[in-house]
């Protein structure tokens, strides 16, 4: 265990060039899968990335209670961290127009993490303690690598940032911290109780205490898990609110749209204010019947905007062919 993820012993330098390696190549790879909007080439980046390795780490330094180790892990969870958002926002630099949520798929679903993501990552980091205990199951920690989500959203963050929308940037921020301390909250869950079982223990591991700081570190860590599930509660309550408003407003828009001869292209609910952009024929429908299914929905007119944009037919004939 302390050979796949401290970085100590003979291979000490190797490994720190290899993470090293590994993390700029990863993070040029995230941030260009971002601006291509190329969901295969962000999880490229995931399989490539190294950063589980130091977080696992300082899940087993702690548990150990390894003082050397967990500094050097955390070391290299912040500055790979950084190293990421600087790359992003360098490839940030190179491109024409700026990298947001409104033109990349790639940004919009990293930017509001819900409580479901902090789910995810605590099942994540469940599978991630058990593959580095278990070494017939280890060949699942690529798939560890593609479910959890750590390197592109310091690339969103770094292109974000580049771009001016810092809300945008501190959102996938957020959905980072919430990956990293979830695996290190359930990693130390599931290590914790089996220290006891082990063999080969460091002697100066051995000597620092096995009863206090593993938990004391847990209840730091739980902590803080708790106080970025705020943020992420706030994020799904709002998701959820919207995402009822835009059924009801579709619902009661859809009969009045189809009964005036338009067409719906789209209902964008953000913050409890909708707007529905519709394409016909010229004249404008009127909206008096709209505003009445709207309210028979129990959506308040005024939350909801219309936007028309009139479509107009040409036909081409042989007299204007040159």
């Amino acid at each position: 265990m302390r050979d796949a993820v401290f970085f100590e012993g003979p291979e000490e330098g190797r490994r720190y060039s290899r993470f090293w390696l590994l993390i700029v190549l990863a993070s040029v790879i995230a941030a260009a899968g971002v601006v291509a909007d190329s969901t295969a080439t962000v999880i490229g980046a995931m399989i490539v990335a190294p950063l589980m390795t130091p977080i696992l780490g300082v899940v087993l330094a702690t548990v150990l209670g390894s003082r050397r180790n967990l500094v050097r892990c955390w070391t290299l969870v912040v500055l790979g961290a950084l190293s990421a958002v600087a790359i992003g926002y360098l490839v940030g630099l190179t491109v024409p127009s700026p990298v947001t949520a409104l033109s990349n798929s790639q940004v919009s679903g990293r930017i509001a993490p819900h409580l479901i993501d902090l789910l995810a990552a605590l099942a994540t980091g469940v599978v991630g303690a058990v593959a580095l205990v278990r070494k017939d199951i280890s060949d699942t920690l690529p798939g560890v690598a593609i479910a959890i989500s750590l390197v592109p959203p310091l690339s969103v963050v770094g292109l974000t940032m580049e771009s001016g929308a810092w809300a945008e940037a501190g959102g996938a921020l957020l959905l980072f911290a919430t990956n990293v301390a979830a695996i290190l909250g359930s990693g130390i869950v599931i290590l914790a109780p089996l220290r006891h079982k082990w063999e080969g223990i460091d002697e100066a591991d051995a000597a620092a205490s096995t009863s206090a700081r593993p938990y004391r570190s847990l209840i730091s860590i739980i902590v803080s898990l708790a106080i970025i599930a705020i943020p992420l509660a706030t994020t799904s309550v709002r998701f959820s609110t919207d995402a009822l408003m835009e059924t009801r407003v579709r619902q009661a828009a859809e009969p009045w749209a189809e009964d005036a001869g338009w067409q719906i292209d789209g209902v964008k609910v953000s913050g409890g204010q909708a707007e529905i952009s519709l394409t016909g024929a010229p004249p404008l429908p009127e909206t008096a019947d709209l505003e009445q299914a709207l309210r028979d929905a129990g959506v308040a007119p005024g939350d909801v905007d219309v936007e028309f944009v009139p479509a107009y037919r040409v036909e081409l004939g042989d007299e204007q062919e040159q």
